[in-house]
């Protein structure tokens, strides 16, 4: 549901701003600083991409998929640098956390035992903003760049006591790409913003657990796609 409303937003964001009516502009001078900060609260959707290895083809074998997506939060500092007037660069660093669960099938059945992997992210997103121009108390823009994550919740080694038998690697750099619109208010600015944050490692160990390599096998690799709905206030 959540992929759906961001697809959404993708899509109107341009056309909300040029559909506004001249009215009387709110003071930007806080937003016009070479420097200004603020802070930021959101809602995810972690995911996986998963390339099942040559493994999972068999019938006999396991084969994975990505069941239900979970919502999860972000919390995050804006750092914001002005160095031109359509152009901001951003830097958010904060927090996110997660669920993403994988369900095994063995002949189109589902196993017992799916896979709750958590993620607790540490990141330290560097963005660029290009902003349209402002119409009344309205700005779109578009926002695109890399953001390092490290995962908080990974494991070194596998918990015979938790039944999970996956491991993911703490460290991984994703490319971000998304949308919003900037809201100016008498006192602050809020921003709505959509974005799809695409990771580059493949971040499963792939060292079976012990006594239950099936699961580790069956993957050939496992990237993650991360779906964040943000409200900024600066």
């Amino acid at each position: 549901m959540l992929k759906k409303t961001l697809t959404i937003l993708f899509l109107v964001v341009p056309l909300l701003a040029t559909a506004q009516k001249q009215k009387p502009k709110n003071d930007s001078s806080y937003d016009d600083r070479p420097l200004h900060f603020g802070f930021s609260l959101g809602l995810n959707t972690m995911d996986f991409k998963i390339k099942p290895s040559q493994f999972a083809l068999n019938p006999d074998s396991l084969f994975p998929e990505v069941a239900t997506l979970n919502p999860g939060v972000n919390i995050q500092v804006v750092i914001n640098y002005r160095p031109a007037n359509f152009v901001d660069l951003r830097f958010l660093p904060g927090v996110s956390l997660g669920q993403r669960t994988i369900n095994f099938y063995k002949n189109k059945t589902l196993v017992n035992g799916n896979q709750k992997l958590e993620s607790s992210f540490l990141e330290f997103p560097l963005m660029l903003k290009f902003k349209g121009a402002r119409m009344n108390n309205v700005r779109p823009y578009l926002i695109s760049g890399l953001n390092f994550k490290y995962d908080l919740a990974g494991k070194k080694e596998y918990d015979d006591a938790t039944n999970i038998y996956l491991r993911l690697r703490r460290a991984d750099l994703y490319y971000d790409i998304g949308a919003g619109l900037d809201f100016y208010l008498p006192e602050f600015k809020l921003s709505i913003e959509a974005k799809m944050e695409n990771g580059i490692r493949d971040v499963m160990v792939h060292s079976p657990a012990p006594g239950h390599p099936e699961y580790c096998n069956a993957i050939g690799s496992l990237r993650s796609q991360i779906w964040v709905l943000a409200f900024h206030f600066e």
